[in-house]
């Protein structure tokens, strides 16, 4: 079947048809992702392709999503076009991730922190230092980018965090990086820099609650490991 065009499919595997009928959610992966390409080549079907595509990323659509169109064009029938259009559907699962945060959540744990910070951090090839901003009641008044770097660090100056911090009043903050690698095991610079801002936000009355090393397979959380 793979083989066939899906037009020539019984209409009830189709997979526009049973999204149509049956709803988004009866859907595998590699049929929503066939919907999106609309075509394959003169050798497979959209699905077929799909599930190529797929299984060249372990079935992982975090994977996917980070890809860049010169990546997808190495697929055979995967062009310009229809890279962008995967890339953007991607993208659009990352902001609506986004939006589903309720706005000014509380932060009760670090759980919390990982919920609001991951959808920014969690895909990037390079390393990013944040800082989430908390009012007295613990929740979330902002999200702050403090320093973009390379794969393998960013130069974090505390001037700057605490002058953010003050600028919006926080009176409590939580330090947020990314690994790229995806390694979580905190690094001797993360301890020493934690150590230094927290130190810092002691003499200016403001806590640092916690700092969570971020990547794709979860987070590390300086709180919840009693390294504070």
């Amino acid at each position: 079947m793979s083989n066939l065009s899906i037009k020539a499919w019984a209409e009830e595997d189709r997979p526009r048809e049973k999204l149509q009928f049956n709803g988004p959610q009866f859907l595998t992966d590699a049929e929503l992702l066939a919907i999106l390409l609309g075509s394959g080549n003169r050798s497979e079907s959209a699905l077929s392709l799909s599930q190529r595509i797929l299984i060249a990323m372990d079935n992982n659509l975090q994977t996917l999503g980070k890809k860049t169109i010169a990546d997808l064009k190495q697929f055979k029938g995967i062009g310009e076009a229809k890279a962008i259009t995967i890339i953007a559907a991607m993208e659009l699962g990352r902001r609506r991730q986004l939006l589903n945060i309720k706005d000014r959540p509380q932060i009760k744990g670090s759980k919390e922190v990982y919920q609001v910070i991951a959808p920014i951090l969690m895909d990037l090839h390079h390393e990013e230092f944040w800082i989430v901003l908390l009012n007295r009641a613990n929740r979330v008044t902002g999200k702050v980018k403090i320093s973009s770097g390379g794969v393998s660090g960013t130069v974090v100056d505390a001037k700057i965090v605490f002058r953010k911090a003050l600028e919006e009043r926080a009176t409590s903050i939580i330090l947020c990086h990314n690994h790229p690698s995806g390694n979580l095991r905190p690094s001797q610079a993360d301890i020493d820099l934690t150590k230094k801002l927290k130190n810092a936000g002691q003499n200016l009355d403001i806590k640092v609650l916690d700092h969570l090393i971020i990547s794709e397979i979860g987070y590390f959380s300086f709180a919840d490991e009693g390294l504070l």
